[in-house]
């Protein structure tokens, strides 16, 4: 598997996102627009996709676990927010990307926000497990099997 990607964090690789859509939508102010555009819709979006991200991030925390996909591995966590989503700060970010898309409601922001699940799903998650099967074995394997990747 091409590693390469990997050493990018995808905080950066989401903000790169969204300032390549933020600059395509200012150069294309006339682009028709694909809105849904509910100032509320597109709040809590950002809001339940920060909240998620920031359970798992606690979670991290908690169990004194490297956050970085490239760190070494040292505990498996099932529970909270894990009982849903093997990948909840992924997630999150997927959130408010979309939350991002809705305000703005143009081509530029949907398309960073379908980009960027993508490069998570293909590249990030494929690569965190295996790492997580490799070191955890059956205990990643049963828990891989009862919790979907996504939601």
């Amino acid at each position: 598997m091409n590693t390469n990607l990997i050493e990018y964090r995808p905080p950066r690789i989401a903000m790169a996102l969204l300032a390549l859509a933020a600059l395509v939508h200012m150069l294309f102010p006339d682009q028709s627009s694909v809105q849904v555009s509910s100032v509320y819709l597109a709040g809590a979006l950002v809001f339940a996709g920060f909240v998620v991200m920031m359970l798992a991030w606690w979670q991290f925390k908690e169990h004194n676990i490297a956050i970085c996909p490239t760190e070494p591995t040292v505990g498996l966590i099932t529970d909270g927010i894990y009982r849903m989503t093997r990948n909840p700060m992924y997630l999150g970010m997927v959130l408010m990307l979309g939350g991002v898309a809705v305000f703005f409601g143009t081509l530029p922001f949907y398309i960073a926000t379908g980009v960027y699940f993508i490069v998570i799903d293909r590249w990030f998650c494929r690569y965190e497990e295996e790492k997580l099967l490799k070191t955890f074995g059956e205990a990643y394997e049963r828990y891989r099997s009862n919790v979907r990747r996504w939601v």
